[in-house]
């Protein structure tokens, strides 16, 4: 039983001076790993001549190569099609928690310029549907949800630091509205979790808002395991797998969360997995947090304990809800604004 007496400190996203969206620690870690990363592609030149391909162990599927040359062009390709998804994430949990998305968030010393500087870039800065502030009434939750707030604004800065302002590309148009188009209400239609003329808002509960995030985190982590067994630089891979710790903490608290709710709570992840499943064409390997009836299933792994991964084509079925060949629908009523990665896959 959580002791709700003793409340944890949570990171406050209104920022300031003092630097309360991020403690020490964590300020550290995002400026010194962002500055490693940064000295490390300078050093490099831009090119992996020097680096060796890395050899992918694991037997996971589906993780196809993309079909174009990998190259460096490419490798930045990957990293910038994980901060347009990363631009989704960012949006939905800063307007949960603050009511305003992450371009009203103040400069500090950790972020200069405020939030509005992390979302420019290559292509033309879109906008966001949709978004509001849930009332927490669980101290903790929200705690939880401010938490993975701030982290997830500090991810989007080190995606963007480590990909380099010349080759950073800038927010697409996000719809994260309870909309007939938009992403929750067609991902939640799809799965039978509401009826074919209901729309499903994402802020209107506590629970509501969990399952908005276990859409969007789940689909996260399967887009980096896809992903990083294709990137050749070495220093891009290490940027990959520090993001994909990241994403896997936020899921996990969110799949725990849910499974904590009970059984409504519990059968409604079955059913939009179900509907991600129905999506993205592959085998049967999205889960909901029950195992069985009596058992929890906060990890969705395999029979060897491995998570699964999609293809960039697949995480954007999913996101654009098709499972058609499209370039845009869903979270992104427009698309990405990318250069390998815009077309979801057809199934």
């Amino acid at each position: 039983m959580i002791d709700t007496d003793t409340p944890i400190q949570a990171p406050d996203m209104a920022g300031s001076a003092d630097d309360r969206s991020f403690g020490p620690r964590r300020r550290f870690l995002l400026l010194a790993g962002s500055a490693t990363v940064a000295m490390g592609l300078a050093a490099c030149g831009g090119s992996n001549d020097s680096t060796p391909t890395p050899t992918p162990t694991s037997t996971v599927t589906p993780t196809p190569s993309p079909t174009a040359t990998s190259t460096v062009a490419l490798d930045v390709d990957y990293l910038n099609f994980a901060l347009q998804l990363q631009y989704l994430v960012a949006q939905y949990f800063v307007f949960a928690t603050t009511g305003t998305g992450v371009e009203a968030i103040p400069a500090s010393s950790t972020l200069p310029g405020g939030g509005a500087a992390l979302l420019t870039g290559t292509g033309t800065k879109g906008n966001v549907t949709g978004g509001a502030q849930v009332t927490f009434t669980d101290v903790v939750l929200g705690q939880y949800a401010r938490e993975i707030a701030a982290g997830e604004v500090a991810l989007l800065a080190f995606l963007r630091s480590a990909i380099g302002s010349a080759a950073v590309s800038a927010q697409p148009n996000i719809d994260i509205s309870d909309g007939i188009t938009g992403g929750f209400t067609r991902l939640a239609r799809a799965g039978g979790y509401i009826g074919p003329a209901d729309q499903f808002n994402p802020y209107a509960s506590e629970l509501n808002f969990l399952l908005g995030a276990f859409m969007l985190q789940d689909v996260m982590v399967s887009a980096y395991i896809g992903a990083t067994p294709s990137i050749a630089n070495l220093l891009y891979v290490n940027a990959a797998a520090d993001a994909l710790a990241t994403k896997s903490f936020h899921a996990a608290m969110v799949r725990a969360q849910l499974y904590a709710r009970g059984t409504a709570a519990r059968t409604a992840t079955d059913q939009l997995s179900n509907a991600r499943d129905s999506f993205d064409g592959a085998s049967d390997n999205d889960q909901g947090v029950t195992g069985n009836a009596s058992t929890a299933n906060v990890t969705p792994t395999n029979i060897d304990g491995i998570v699964f991964g999609r293809t960039p084509g697949q995480v954007l079925n999913v996101l654009y809800t098709t499972s058609s060949a499209v370039t845009g629908g869903g979270f992104y009523p427009n698309g990405l604004i990318s250069t390998y990665f815009k077309t979801s896959a057809a199934n």
